[in-house]
């Protein structure tokens, strides 16, 4: 969901940007109209965010499932064909074990501590990283099952890489404990279209010679993200949102809003004997709030569900259904959701219980 005043001066100004005659879909991107764009976002993302200096800022293409790859090639690809550093990562959920099976063509992948025997309910404890990894990786936020890192693991001189998509900007983050974080801005940065990078200058400079140039951060850093075109308008669109939540009151303003919409919705589940969440309290995510109906019969739990889907969309509410790969019902309450939206879906709950 994006905030409705962004899509609104998106709207007013799709025909003609800043008085240029053309749409942001149709301006050059290595012309002088272009530029206070991409530096705009740039600088409102390193003020919202405190990025230190020490710190690049990339807008790539690629969504999350390219950064997979580049980041092992990266911070731990090597010359040598046949030689492999050791790398950890944490298995929370569907994206963090992708990522580990795709960093496994260039890495030795480790994965010392896993949910997957608790159905990924919650976030596991972290061990510790060895001292000869290259790097130490988590998901920070995972959409399909709705858990999130509350406490970040130590790693100590191994730097700590995230895939921060579904709740980067959601409240306040210490950048300076990642080398290296991430994010497809589909959640609550933009449209589809762009991802963000935020690497640390000491790796992000490593990349072995037969790297693709497309993964390859030194040189999207040397052509400060316009080695190739650009996704424009995705850039315009994100510099929109950055504006907005400045505007809102930055991300202390955005972790209070989110926190008191998790909070209500958290309670109706909980409060609720049709309804429950899956999610182990001490794990339970901000930005996506998965639910299931509290009956055992898998037949009636199945029409249940279609039925409840169907009743929210003639009400106004879609996008309830869990992920394909659980099934279920899910929330999403990105930044640009208003309290409102989360206390209509609170009540239809309440009336569903109530009829079924």
């Amino acid at each position: 969901m994006l905030p409705l005043s962004v899509l609104q001066k998106a709207a007013g100004e799709i025909t003609s940007f800043g008085g240029a005659g053309q749409s942001v879909m149709e301006i050059s991107h290595r012309g002088g109209d272009f530029k206070p764009i991409i530096e705009g976002a740039e600088s409102l993302l390193r003020e919202l965010l405190n990025i230190p200096p020490n710190y690049h800022v990339l807008f790539l293409q690629g969504g999350g499932m390219t950064q997979f790859a580049a980041v092992p090639v990266n911070i731990a690809g090597v010359e040598a064909a046949k030689e492999k550093r050791n790398c950890t990562y944490i298995d929370t959920g569907v994206w963090a074990a992708k990522a580990a099976s795709e960093a496994g063509k260039y890495v030795n992948v480790k994965i010392p501590a896993s949910s997957k025997d608790k159905n990924y309910t919650c976030i596991p404890d972290a061990p510790a990283p060895s001292a000869d990894d290259a790097y130490y990786y988590i998901c920070l936020n995972n959409t399909i099952v709705g858990t999130k890192w509350h406490k970040l693991p130590e790693t100590g001189s191994v730097p700590l890489v995230t895939d921060a998509s579904s709740c980067i900007l959601s409240e306040p983050l210490d950048v300076t404990r990642f080398g290296l974080i991430f994010a497809g801005a589909q959640k609550n940065l933009g449209p589809a279209g762009c991802t963000i990078v935020i690497v640390r200058d000491d790796i992000a400079h490593n990349a072995p010679s037969w790297t693709p140039a497309m993964l390859n951060y030194d040189i999207h850093i040397k052509e400060k993200s316009l080695f190739n075109t650009p996704p424009c308008w995705c850039i315009y669109i994100i510099g929109l949102v950055l504006q907005w939540i400045k505007e809102t009151g930055g991300l202390a303003a955005m972790q209070k809003h989110n926190s008191e919409k998790a909070a209500l919705l958290y309670d109706c589940l909980d409060n609720s004997k049709l309804f429950k969440s899956p999610v182990e309290k001490s794990s339970r995510s901000l930005m996506n709030v998965p639910f299931v109906f509290n009956i055992e019969d898998a037949e009636k739990k199945a029409l249940l569900e279609k039925r409840f889907l169907h009743e929210a969309a003639l009400a106004g509410m879609v996008n309830l259904a869990g992920h394909r790969l659980v099934g279920g019902l899910r929330a999403s309450i990105y930044n640009a959701m208003p309290v409102e939206g989360v206390r209509a879906l609170i009540s239809f709950i309440n009336q569903f219980e109530k009829s079924a």
